[in-house]
C-alpha cells in the first residue's frame, strides 16, 4: 500500500523476535527492520531502519526476565518511533511484567504496575495490547486503550484434545477461583479450591483442598508459574489427597530459578503452556513443558486493531467476568 497512513509496520524487541516473527506470518508482512544492542557499559542501543512516518506501528516485546532490559528496550524503541513520525504506536506486550505489584498490600511498597503503565504512556505508546494480566484492574492505571486478549480458548482446544477421564479444574489459591471457574465452565467440568498460605517471596505453603478431588485428573490453571514452589506443593497436596494424576497450565511460563528442577522431578504430568515467554534452552529439554502458539491470537487482534474491528469478539465475552 502506497498511502503511509494505511500502513501497519510490526518491530520486535530482542525478548520476542521469534514470536513477533510468527505473528508477522500469521499476518502475511515482514518482521519491521531495526537494530537493537547495547554499549559496552550495557546502555541499550535501538536503531529504526524502516520508514514509519504515518504507519500504523506495532512493538511487539514481553517484559520478561531480564525485565528491567526488556523493559527499557521498548522504552526507547517506543520512543524512536515516536520520534520518527510514526502515527500511532501500539505496545503488543504478550507478557506484562511487573504485574504482580498492583496494589499497597503493606506499607512503604510501591505500585510498579502503575509506574510501567506511565512509562509506556510517557514514552509514546498510544495503546496497549496484552495477553492474561496478572490482575484485570491494571488495566485501570492507564490513560490509553488497553486491549486485554485471553489465551483461554488456545489452551482448552488443547486440553480437550487430550482426552483425559474425570478431568476436574484446580485453582492453586482463592485468588484465581474465576479464572479457573471459566476454565471449568468451557471444559463441561466441576472445580476445586486450594487454600494456601504464602510464608515468604516465592515461597507458599499448601493448606487445604477445597472440593471431592478424589480419583480425578487434576488440571491446575493459572496465569503464571514462577519458581513453581506453589505448583508443587498443589501437586503434592493433590495427591495426597487422592488424584489419578496432576496436569497444569497457564499462559506465561516464566519458570524462574529452579522451577526446571522442581518440575522434571516432580509427579507432575505436563505444563501446558504458551509462548508469550521464551523458554530457556535448557526448559526446552524438559518433554513434560508443552508449549503452545498465541501468534494467531495476537496477528488477529493487531488486524482487527489496525482495521479499527472489534478485538472483543476474538473471546467469549463470558471470560470478562474474571475481571469484573
Amino acid at each position: 500500500m502506497s498511502d503511509n497512513n494505511n500502513r501497519v509496520l510490526v518491530f520486535a524487541g530482542r525478548a520476542s523476535y521469534e514470536l513477533a516473527s510468527d505473528i508477522c506470518q500469521y499476518m502475511n508482512i515482514d518482521i519491521g527492520r531495526s537494530v537493537l544492542k547495547n554499549f559496552s557499559d550495557g546502555e541499550n542501543y535501538v536503531r529504526i531502519e524502516e520508514n514509519v512516518r504515518g504507519g500504523d506501528v506495532f512493538v511487539i516485546q514481553s517484559t520478561c526476565s531480564p525485565g528491567n532490559d526488556n523493559l527499557m528496550e521498548m522504552l526507547i524503541m517506543i520512543d524512536a518511533l515516536k520520534r520518527s513520525s510514526a502515527k500511532r504506536i501500539t505496545a503488543v506486550i504478550p507478557y506484562y511484567g511487573y504485574a504482580r505489584q498492583d496494589r499497597k498490600c503493606e506499607p512503604r511498597v510501591p505500585i510498579t504496575s502503575k509506574l510501567v503503565a506511565d512509562l509506556l504512556h510517557t514514552s509514546g505508546a498510544n495503546r496497549v495490547l496484552t495477553v492474561d494480566l496478572h490482575a484485570g484492574q491494571i488495566q485501570g492505571f492507564f490513560n490509553i486503550p488497553v486491549d486485554h486478549l485471553f489465551a483461554m480458548n488456545v489452551l482448552i482446544g488443547y486440553i480437550k484434545n487430550l482426552g483425559l477421564p474425570n478431568l476436574m479444574v484446580i485453582s492453586p489459591d482463592a485468588g484465581g477461583v474465576e479464572r479457573a471457574r471459566a476454565f471449568a465452565k468451557r471444559l463441561g467440568t466441576t472445580l476445586a479450591i486450594i487454600d494456601k498460605r504464602r510464608e515468604a517471596i516465592n515461597e507458599a505453603k499448601a493448606m487445604n483442598i477445597i472440593g471431592d478431588v478424589k480419583g480425578k485428573t487434576a488440571v491446575i490453571v493459572d496465569d503464571m508459574i514462577d519458581t513453581a514452589g506453589t505448583l508443587m506443593e498443589s501437586t503434592n497436596a493433590l495427591i495426597e489427597a487422592g488424584v489419578r494424576e496432576v496436569h497444569a497450565c497457564c499462559t506465561h511460563p516464566v519458570l524462574s530459578g529452579p522451577a526446571g528442577e522442581r518440575i522434571k522431578n516432580s509427579p507432575l504430568k505436563s505444563i501446558i503452556t504458551t509462548n508469550t515467554i521464551p523458554l530457556r534452552d535448557e526448559l526446552k529439554q524438559i518433554e513434560k513443558i508443552k508449549v503452545l502458539s498465541v501468534a494467531p491470537l495476537l496477528g488477529e487482534a493487531i488486524i482487527r486493531i489496525h482495521s479499527e474491528t472489534s478485538v472483543s469478539s476474538l473471546f467469549d465475552l463470558e471470560h470478562g467476568d474474571e475481571n469484573d
